[in-house]
């Protein structure tokens, strides 16, 4: 089962994503954890360009070109791999993020960014997509006081930019609301993490 956790900048996912991994290890299920860009080396080094604070010229279609490139790289060594092996592959970010942010905040086009993602993935798709809905005002408020986070390329971006992402991903909840919930990550994170166990475990319960 191919499970990815989506949202704007500060929603919490990635804190959520480590806990829920770290319970359904104990409970023996056979999971792996990954995120995107990244996930295995030739991806992260990916990552690393997009995400550089230095790359300020980087294109906005090179940008998407490069996630896509990404995506197919972790998709190849790491996530098909694993789900062959009838493992859990719980992803920090997938081709959601590429249509929201790309295609939604850069006003790319969601369709077109989409058409790229499927040459690059195969027309691979999440089995469940679980969004972290918040209004970024507070999603950014939590990074500035988070002095541990690293601060990326993208989280410079204007307040504007992070509403049009949001919206894109609620757009995206609509459309494809056979694999999406949708969460609301402005709750208390242990009301988070229960939240979203047990949308999980439902879904692993209903495969047996």
């Amino acid at each position: 089962m191919f499970i990815t956790f989506e949202g704007v900048e500060g929603c919490g996912k990635s804190t959520v994503i480590e806990l829920i991994f770290s319970r359904l290890q104990k409970e023996n299920y056979p999971i792996i954890l990954t995120r995107e860009p990244g996930g295995v080396k030739i991806a992260e080094e990916i990552r690393n360009i997009i995400l550089d604070k230095e790359n300020t010229s980087l294109d906005d279609r090179t940008e998407a070109l490069l996630f896509a490139a990404s995506r197919r790289q972790h998709l190849v060594e790491k996530v098909w791999p694993a789900l062959k092996e009838n493992k859990i592959v719980l992803c920090d970010r997938f081709l959601d993020s590429s249509l929201a942010y790309q295609g939604g905040g850069k006003h790319l086009g969601v369709d077109e960014v989409l058409n790229i993602n499927l040459f690059a993935t195969e027309k691979t798709m999440p089995d469940l997509t679980i969004l972290f809905d918040i209004d970024p005002r507070i999603g950014l408020a939590r990074i500035n006081k988070n002095k541990n986070r690293e601060v990326n390329r993208l989280d410079l971006e204007s307040l504007k930019f992070y509403d049009t992402v949001r919206n894109t991903f609620l757009e995206l909840s609509k459309k494809y609301n056979e694999r999406y919930v949708v969460i609301d990550a402005s709750k208390t994170l242990d009301e988070v993490v229960e939240n979203v166990y047990s949308i999980i475990k439902k879904r692993l319960d209903g495969l047996h």
